[in-house]
């Protein structure tokens, strides 16, 4: 008598595999996986998010002090503000809504208090969308959403920019909201290596540790919501960064 084990392996092998439909997954992913990459030319290199401030300003000293600081900058801010405006800018591009997408990266702008920052992420956003639009296919609410940021009908900011192109390579609202914390972490981190005295090691525990942080981001941002922060703060060191007398990043 044949086992059950050896009967499901029949079955396994005797089904169809629609092997067109795992390429194109893989195509997916590998397509979205371009404008996270560290190697993409969004210029997010050259942005500390005020980190350098509070590290000039003794705030921020160590790896512990990174971690806290980050942890409390998602969970009063990012969480609730730019993660959120990912979720809606995901929606808006599944939904063929133009004005959403619009509109929650107008609310995104009144919202972003420095001047640095709102730059900052603008700047990162324009870099996105300008390669996401390229041929050979693209979404027409990419395609829109563009030229409203070529006409400056919308400031265009990287969360919602990095939200309608991963959409638009097929990437589903939870794998975006993740990519988009992730990177953001991964941000701090790399403007840690340079400010801080910590190394990559250190670096990659950081990461480890803010993974339940960040997959709680992406569940809590994916719900509908009205944007909120909280994060003076982080807020006061961006706003500081401008002043200070020596810098190693622009915002």
């Amino acid at each position: 008598m044949r086992s059950s084990a050896a009967a499901l392996l029949d079955n396994v092998l005797s089904s169809p595999v629609d092997w067109l439909s795992i390429n194109m997954k893989t195509i997916s992913l590998l397509t979205g996986l371009r404008f996270i990459d560290s190697f993409f030319p969004s210029g997010g290199y050259a942005y500390s998010s005020g980190l350098e401030a509070a590290v000039q300003g003794g705030a921020v000293r160590s790896g512990d002090d990174l971690f806290l600081y980050v942890e409390d900058m998602f969970r009063q801010g990012i969480t609730y503000r730019e993660a959120v405006a990912v979720g809606v800018a995901h929606d808006a591009l599944l939904g063929n809504d133009l004005q959403a997408a619009l509109s929650v990266d107008h609310e995104l702008h009144a919202m972003k208090l420095g001047q640095e920052s709102r730059v900052a992420s603008q700047q990162m956003g324009r870099q996105v969308v300008k390669i996401a639009v390229e041929p050979p296919a693209t979404h027409a609410v990419l395609k829109n959403f563009y030229a409203a940021m070529e006409e400056e009908r919308t400031p265009g900011h990287y969360p919602v920019a990095l939200s309608l192109t991963l959409a638009n390579a097929g990437w589903n609202k939870m794998e975006t909201i993740a990519a988009f914390c992730y990177q953001t972490a991964v941000g701090f981190v790399s403007a840690g290596l340079k400010l801080l005295p910590i190394g990559q090691r250190e670096g990659q525990h950081l990461l480890e540790r803010w993974m339940p942080m960040l997959d709680d981001c992406a569940s809590r941002a994916s719900e509908a919501q009205p944007m909120t922060a909280w994060t003076p703060i982080q807020d006061i060191y961006a706003m500081r960064h401008s002043r200070l007398e020596s810098r190693l990043f622009r915002s």
